[in-house]
């Protein structure tokens, strides 16, 4: 089976550009995920963010989990568990307007370093964005301007922490799914082991390394390219050794943006339906745990005259 992609933008801007350009083509088209090396986010600050979400869950959450595992019995399963996940988590929203100031328990310097963290991932975010354009033959800033809506994108960070597991093999750390928003960028811990993808019907490991960030397509870009770019099931496994920490920011469109298949790339047929995007998240909510195919189907039997927007 192919190497997992692994790609580093150090030379982007030199004269490895087109072998760059051609790995992340490659990695949109036959992954939809690929661990980012070289990036622009500094490891000094990557490993402030991970010191200060590993005290915050020592901290904060560690007790309340062990709450939770006693409450549900969940060390003891005989059966395997379909309807939980063996993960600690908490959501910041960053667009277009912050909670960082509603959640309980942040200290001020995890608060203002999360803040900072979500600026740079926005950046990096928007920069591949044009980078799939580039490679998609679609203009500059087109992609942004599809997930833009009235309001600007929604963008926000989901802060998990996957607590040793004594049952790995009756619970999952999170269960299969695609994603159903945009861009999504991850940065995961670097020693301990857990998130997998489906590729060709085999489920494949993505590396843990150190200061890397993992990229995944979204469903609302499977929709945009028209079927060219796919977005992938993936899974968390639980482990019996170590906590892993994971910290996934998902850039979406805005909630009232008009979701269709770029005119640009639809060569004979639009595979996919016109939506807007907030209504697919309302069925999303109900569906995650299921395949997208039927998600798709059901946007298409509910596709109204909605104008296409001139992005």
């Amino acid at each position: 089976m192919a190497t997992f992609p692994v790609i580093s933008l150090e030379k982007l801007n030199g004269e490895e550009r087109a072998t760059i350009m051609e790995q992340i083509k490659d990695a949109c088209e036959n992954w939809g995920f690929f661990e980012l090396l070289n990036h622009g986010i500094p490891h000094e600050f990557l490993d402030t963010v991970e010191r200060l979400t590993k005290e915050h869950y020592k901290k904060c959450m560690e007790q309340r989990f062990k709450e939770l595992v006693a409450s549900k019995a969940l060390e003891g399963l005989q059966a395997e568990v379909t309807d939980m996940d063996w993960e600690s988590t908490f959501f910041l929203r960053h667009l277009p307007e912050s909670n960082m100031a509603e959640i309980p328990d942040l200290a001020h310097e995890y608060r203002k370093v999360m803040k900072e963290f979500a600026l740079k991932l926005e950046k990096l975010a928007e920069e591949l964005l044009d980078l799939f354009c580039e490679n998609l033959g679609l203009e500059k800033g087109y992609l942004k301007k599809a997930f833009h809506g009235t309001r600007g994108p929604t963008f926000g960070t989901k802060v998990s922490n996957y607590p040793p597991c004594p049952k790995p093999d009756k619970i999952k750390g999170l269960r299969a799914h695609t994603d159903a928003g945009g861009i999504i960028l991850l940065f995961q811990d670097a020693q301990v082991s857990g998130l997998q993808l489906l590729k060709d019907g085999q489920w494949v490991d993505v590396p843990p390394m150190r200061h890397s960030v993992v990229i995944n397509l979204g469903d609302q870009l499977e929709v945009i390219t028209n079927g060219k770019y796919k977005s992938v099931e993936h899974r968390v496994i639980a482990q019996t050794n170590g906590a892993r920490m994971s910290i996934a920011s998902f850039y979406n469109p805005g909630s009232d943006a008009i979701i269709h298949p770029a005119p640009a790339l639809v060569e004979n047929k639009q595979l996919y339906p016109k939506f807007v995007f907030e209504d697919y998240m309302k069925l999303y909510a109900g569906l995650k745990f299921q395949a997208k195919e039927p998600r798709f189907q059901a946007m298409k039997a509910r596709e109204t005259t909605l104008p296409i927007a001139t992005a």
